[in-house]
């Protein structure tokens, strides 16, 4: 169109070389005016179509074309309905798409085109309060908790149907899950291992089992096959379950292979899942997986084929999914803890009852005891400490798991010297965490902890926040120190607080056992109910602040994970805490490393021990 308008404008510009007649002089002057005017009209159109008419209708596609924040993904359906089973009101059928919220934001728009190509005029960018749309796929979801006629409105989990060499082939191939214990009688009945005959009378008749410490992951998986709020519409689900193995799959390889062998299965996991459009919704911090271990088996540092575990934690995309682990990491915010499993896994509300109501009437001889084997191999265990001044008191209990004395192993001994103890000791294990806090626990026995990575900033969906109103903390210091005495500590309680604490202790007993994976508890909420509300309470949080714009806390830093389950109802940022001296990570050269990873290097040297621990154990 330019070239054409041009053309006529240089031919309209060229004065004629004939010289006028005489008589039409004044009707050539009239045409020419007739011809200035007709190009002056066509020009003023031309200009209007192209600034007005063209220029708005590039705005409003400039408007459409804004890309939108997330794309609504077609949800996908489990295969395997037949092991988990959807309720009636689950909503099998995919109910018509609700409209998706916006978010208005100001738009930056780039500047009008101009007339003419060559042309150096530009405008400014314009600020046009208009609409970006920006869309968030989940807020069907989070609808349904509106719908008050439905049960598990807000509930709903998906759950990813993995093939099956992500969990079930390894249950075929059980004996390759351990190095020193045969897993497969573990494996069994749902993951809870044989039953356990009360010979003795310390346990009651049913719901007992020799459970072994590390089978978490097949048991919530189980447990979750039960959970009433299944669907398989991911576009209800307030989170969505992937059932990897992971505890028994790094298991499998920790010791005699490579790092490729190591990662193989971790990477194949996160490879299928980014593929798959429920990861698309929330690039996958709506997902969680559990890990019968402790964090540090996932969490290698190097590519060095001597350093200890996968890299699992570290992969990015397992940095947005939540890892439920038996022992999580102060320093991370992708994992969190959740109770070892007990030898106790009722299969109705009574069953909870009858053994809650027979630790409250027990008689207990012992001010406190100690279950456990000393750590001479570590300068800054406190076990030799607390071993000595169980030896030396008349009113302590000791069961030493040393020198290979059965009864450690055997958990009728272990339960019944809990049952008989007002309070029980748990110093660290091979790292931060114990089974036995969980087994005392359940025996009514007060836990004495003395570093707050052992529970306190551990098992923060479970335990109270308040840590003084089930349990009595002394700082290792004191004791590697020499400077308390534990029996005298534990004697200055009041025999009424004793009551108090003992009488918490047996009302959590609930939250920190895992039911029958093949039942269901009526009216109580064991471990995994617990855990997975807690998920359901992140996701949906972290949704809503997706929506209006912000984030949970103000500077969040990640190193500080430990403390922000710490804080108060409306604090939005964690800052200095008295418990800062446990949790510093040392300075390089400290602890012989150089890399600024210290206290992460230290821990995977406890995963290691306590791995040679279990070999010392099944050996003896």
């Amino acid at each position: 169109m330019i070239p054409r308008v041009a053309m006529r404008r240089r031919s309209a510009e060229v004065a004629p070389t004939e010289p006028m007649e005489k008589g039409n002089g004044k009707n050539q002057t009239n045409r020419i005016c007739v011809l200035v005017a007709l190009s002056l009209f066509f020009w003023a159109l031309l200009l209007y179509f192209h600034f007005v008419v063209l220029g708005s209708s590039s705005i409003d596609k400039q408007i459409q074309l804004q890309p939108s924040y997330a794309q609504s993904q077609p949800s996908s359906v489990s295969l395997r309905v037949d092991k988990f089973p959807i309720e009636p009101h689950a909503a099998p059928s995919k109910p018509p798409k609700e409209p998706l919220v916006t978010i208005d934001k100001p738009v930056v728009l780039p500047p009008a085109p101009v007339a003419n190509s060559t042309s150096t005029f530009t405008k400014p960018p314009r600020i046009v309060e208009s609409v970006q749309k920006q869309e968030f796929s989940f807020i069907r979801a989070l609808k349904t908790v509106d719908n008050k006629s439905d049960p598990c409105g807000g509930k709903y989990i998906y759950v990813h149907d993995l093939p099956s060499k992500f969990n079930e082939d390894m249950l075929r191939d059980c004996k390759k899950l351990s190095l020193w214990t045969n897993m497969c009688k573990f494996t069994t009945n749902a993951g809870l291992g044989p039953p356990l005959e009360n010979v003795e009378g310390v346990f009651s008749d049913e719901g007992w089992y020799a459970t072994n410490q590390f089978a978490v992951d097949v048991i919530f998986s189980n447990r979750m096959k039960q959970y009433k709020c299944l669907t398989n519409d991911s576009s209800l689900a307030a989170a969505i379950f992937v059932p990897f193995y992971a505890g028994f799959d790094i298991a499998r390889y920790l010791w005699g292979y490579n790092i490729s062998r190591r990662d193989a299965a971790s990477l194949e996991l996160v490879d299928w899942l980014m593929k798959r459009p429920e990861w698309e919704i929330m690039r996958g911090k709506d997902h969680f997986l559990v890990a019968g271990r402790i964090t540090w088996d996932f969490r290698r540092l190097s590519e060095e084929e001597t350093d200890w575990g996968n890299k699992l934690l570290f992969l990015p995309a397992a940095k947005n999914m939540s890892m439920l682990v038996v022992e999580s990491s102060p320093w991370n915010a992708n994992d969190f803890g959740i109770p070892y499993p007990t030898y106790f896994h009722p299969a109705k509300d009574a069953e909870v009852f009858e053994w809650q109501d027979r630790m409250r009437n027990l008689e207990r001889k012992w001010l406190f005891s100690f279950a456990g084997a000393p750590r001479p191999d570590n300068p800054k265990s406190i076990r030799g400490q607390i071993i000595d001044q169980c030896r030396n008191s008349n009113v302590g209990k000791l069961l030493e798991c040393d020198f290979g004395e059965s009864k450690c192993h055997a958990p009728s001994s272990i339960m019944q010297m809990f049952q008989s103890s007002l309070f029980c000791l748990q110093p660290q294990g091979d790292s931060y965490t114990r089974r036995s806090a969980f087994d005392s626990m359940l025996a009514g026995c007060i836990p004495v902890f003395f570093h707050p990575g052992s529970a306190y900033t551990q098992y923060t969906w479970h335990l109270p926040k308040n840590y003084t109103t089930y349990s009595v903390f002394i700082p290792e210091d004191d004791v590697r120190k020499r400077n308390i005495s534990i029996e005298e500590r534990l004697l200055q309680i009041p025999a009424e607080q004793v009551k108090i604490m003992r009488e918490n202790v047996i009302n959590l007993i609930p939250r920190l056992i895992y039911a029958d994976p093949r039942s269901e508890l009526e009216t109580q909420k064991d471990a995994f109910d617990v855990s997975v509300q807690a998920v359901i309470d992140k996701v949906t949080r972290l949704r809503k602040n997706m929506i209006e714009g912000r984030t949970e806390y103000d500077y969040f830093v990640e190193e500080n994970s430990w403390k922000y389950a710490l804080l108060e109802e409306g604090q939005r940022e964690a800052g200095g805490h008295v418990w800062d001296p446990f949790f510093s990570k040392p300075k390089p050269g400290e602890d012989g490393s150089s890399d600024g990873n210290g206290a992460t290097a230290i821990s995977a040297d406890a995963a290691k021990n306590s791995w040679k621990s279990e070999q010392r154990d099944k050996t003896q």
